[in-house]
């Protein structure tokens, strides 16, 4: 058995949005951090977020396993973790065979990046989960869709293998166009979609089990829940995230339901986070993301609880401070995503900037200036290059209100036709 060594540097693969707050993290702990990159040619919604700078050493990853093995068992890693989705994979199968003994259950790997693959592990586990087909033959869906009396209701249709509400798509009768649209094509992560995944639409309320676990046990750094609008045609747009006080009633349900399913895919070590649906019927599975929260939540998480993933991922191991099972909610916290509900070139994008002024303000990111075009958003990815705010503070009140303020100012945001 290869083992981590407790004194080694820190090995990140794509540390790219949240991943990249393990840097400063770790160095301010002590501990290099050694970047290694999936491949040569990086998405490019990840490339604003990654600095070369905080690695003293990056590897790139071209298609030889064993070179990239052999150069971390020189370097001797105390962890190798995932810190975008387009590292999970590559993450796990290095921690299989540079620190076996922090690695994730290596017969289970698939689960753990493959839609359809973490539903059946849920349902061998026992968990409910939400009726779905996942192929590459629309006869097939056709007859699943009569089979299980879903003729003429509401359908998802979505990759199994992409992230951030990428390809995701509510569809009734006219399901094929959408599953024929992305089947055989590369996703947002250069994946092609060799099968696509149908499921019923359910409703209710959408949560967020954000963990850090180590030795199998899943220590709950946060509970988030979302709220979502349609924008058009487009079902999945983010509309805001609040973080959810630990005593409230329906977190202990989905706690015990992540970790079951944290089990059941062979979840062990690092950061995770768990979407689930709270239906009338009770949890329901969305997805697991095997790698930290993005978009910056870590560091918006320890203003509402004074704590992280990427925090308890240092303290673990470095083995400086205790990692709590569950958490405290300090301060009510608001993420506030904006929407565009038309396209075209951006005008005043300097009137966002008044959301900086708002008495809860704790952040804000505006990712459009004058000029650029601005697309309708559809997905989170859409969301986050256009922006969001974070308010936090003791006062809920102040929060809401602020809330109002943050779509009054966005309601401001001219975007014309483009020019002829």
């Amino acid at each position: 058995m290869t083992l981590s060594n407790p004194t080694g540097p820190a090995v990140i693969v794509d540390p790219f949005s949240s991943g990249g707050m393990y840097a400063p993290a770790f160095k301010e702990a002590g501990v290099p951090v050694v970047a290694v990159l999936s491949g040569p040619d990086m998405p490019e919604v990840y490339r604003a977020s990654f600095h070369p700078e905080d690695f003293p050493e990056v590897i790139v990853f071209d298609g030889d396993l064993d070179a990239v093995t052999a150069r971390l068992r020189e370097l001797a890693p105390r962890c190798v973790l995932p810190g975008a989705e387009s590292g999970v994979e590559l993450a796990d199968l290095l921690a299989e065979r540079v620190t076996e003994d922090l690695a994730n259950v290596p017969e289970l790997r698939l689960a753990r990046r493959h839609k359809g693959e973490m539903a059946a592990a849920a349902r061998r586990a026992g968990l409910p989960v939400i009726r779905q087909i996942c192929t590459a033959d629309p006869e097939e869906v056709a007859a699943w869709i009569e089979a299980e009396g879903l003729t003429g209701r509401d359908l998802v249709v979505k990759p199994p293998k992409s992230a951030s509400t990428d390809g995701v798509t509510r569809v009734r009768d006219d399901w094929r166009e959408a599953f024929e649209a992305q089947l055989g094509r590369p996703n947002q992560w250069q994946i092609v979609n060799d099968v696509m995944l149908v499921q019923e639409f359910v409703t209710g309320d959408e949560y967020v089990v954000d963990v850090f676990s180590h030795d199998g046990v899943h220590s709950v750094t946060d509970l988030c829940r979302y709220s979502k609008v349609d924008n058009g045609t487009h079902m999945a747009v983010y509309e805001a995230m609040e973080w959810v006080a630990p005593d409230a009633p329906e977190v202990a349900g989905l706690v015990a339901y992540t970790k079951t399913f944290l089990d059941s895919v062979g979840f062990r070590t690092g950061a995770a986070h768990v979407e689930v649906m709270l239906t009338e019927d009770g949890p329901r599975l969305i997805e697991l993301n095997a790698r930290p929260h993005g978009g910056g939540q870590p560091r918006f998480c320890r203003a509402a609880t004074g704590d992280s993933q990427v925090d308890r991922a240092v303290r673990h191991f470095t083995k400086d401070g205790e990692l709590p099972e569950h958490y405290e909610l300090l301060n009510p916290t608001l993420v506030v995503f904006l929407i565009s509900r038309s396209a075209g070139i951006v005008r005043n994008a300097d009137c966002l900037e008044e959301i900086g002024k708002l008495p809860s303000h704790h952040a804000h990111v505006v990712g459009v200036k004058d000029g650029d075009r601005l697309e309708v958003t559809k997905d989170l990815l859409n969301t986050l290059s256009l922006g969001f705010a974070v308010l936090s503070g003791p006062d809920r009140a102040q929060i809401e209100a602020d809330y109002a303020e943050v779509r009054r100012i966005e309601a401001g945001l001219i975007v014309t036709e483009d020019p002829a």
